[in-house]
């Protein structure tokens, strides 16, 4: 099995080793996911890889086991905005017809009709749940079927994993602590 670190330096590997080193990470509590994070890709060869930052994702934030912003992105003026993602994520569904919508020209566009998505409101919880034989922070969509697992790379790293219900493959990704 290859590393964390070898695979992420890599830019790429397989869903196999990824679940292997997924698997031989330590799991976290919820106290430990509190905060802001930022996101980028462990890439797979899934759908979903380069998706995310192509549309200007940021990351996460965590403010409490109730109040969790699971989609936060970067907007035009540089600022942060937290977005509803029954908004956003179904639209996922049209790269798999239109694969052309996952380029620069379209993040720029979506960075332009990003006000039509914003929320303020939390729309994920934080709980401990079982994943692949650990207990382990999981932050849980409020209105989609999808789970993100985390999994602690270092004091300031995590590696996730999206199970969203109906997927063929997990997504992974990696989310780095924000200084406060």
């Amino acid at each position: 099995m290859i590393s964390f670190t070898t695979a992420l330096e890599a830019g790429k590997t397989s869903t196999e080793e990824a679940l292997a080193i997924f698997d031989s990470l330590d799991p976290v509590n919820t106290d430990f996911m509190l905060g802001a994070w930022q996101g980028s890709g462990f890439l797979t060869d899934h759908p979903m890889d380069g998706v995310l930052e192509t549309f200007h994702w940021h990351g996460k934030r965590f403010e409490g086991p109730e109040d969790v912003h699971p989609l936060v992105f970067s907007t035009l003026s540089k600022g942060r905005k937290s977005l509803n993602p029954t908004l956003v994520m179904p639209g996922l569904g049209l790269l798999k017809f239109f694969p052309f919508i996952n380029s620069r020209f379209f993040g720029r566009v979506f960075q332009l009709i990003m006000p039509l998505f914003v929320t303020r409101r939390s729309r994920a919880r934080l709980r401990l749940t079982d994943y692949r034989g650990k207990s382990s922070a999981t932050m849980i969509y409020d209105n989609l079927p999808i789970n993100d697992v985390f999994r602690k790379v270092d004091e300031n790293t995590v590696l996730g994993v999206m199970d969203f219900k109906g997927m063929r493959k997990p997504f992974f990704f990696v989310l780095r602590r924000e200084a406060a």
